[in-house]
């Protein structure tokens, strides 16, 4: 019986890749890519939608984080950055989209993680 269920959770764990959805007033936006428990990565996916118009976008990414006291290894988890020419998305961890050109803010919205 202990096999199965150990067998039954490993099953899972393989299956769950960081996938997260943000719904703020204006966008629904799909972040995946990342193994679950990767404090730092490179390869992460923005899906983003208007709720408006339906229009999406899909962005490639990384993590954002803190740095340990050796200023080399990655420490606490801050959320994402994705960058299309000169404009920049961040999604937080706290919930928050910020959409930037250079120091201009275009979209700075909160919402709720599913």
């Amino acid at each position: 019986m202990k096999k199965y269920i150990f067998l039954a959770l490993l099953s899972l764990s393989f299956d769950h890749a960081c996938a997260d959805t943000l719904r703020t007033p204006s966008f629904v936006i799909d972040i995946q890519g990342c193994e679950e428990g990767v404090v730092s990565c490179d390869n992460v996916v923005y899906i983003g939608t208007s709720r408006k118009t339906g229009k999406s976008i899909r962005l490639r990414g990384k993590t954002l984080h803190t740095l340990c006291a050796d200023g080399v290894t990655p420490c606490r988890f801050l959320g994402y950055e994705f960058r299309k020419g000169d404009v920049y998305y961040r999604v937080l961890e706290d919930g928050r989209l910020l959409v930037m050109q250079g120091k201009k803010v275009l979209v700075e919205e909160a919402g709720e993680w599913d």
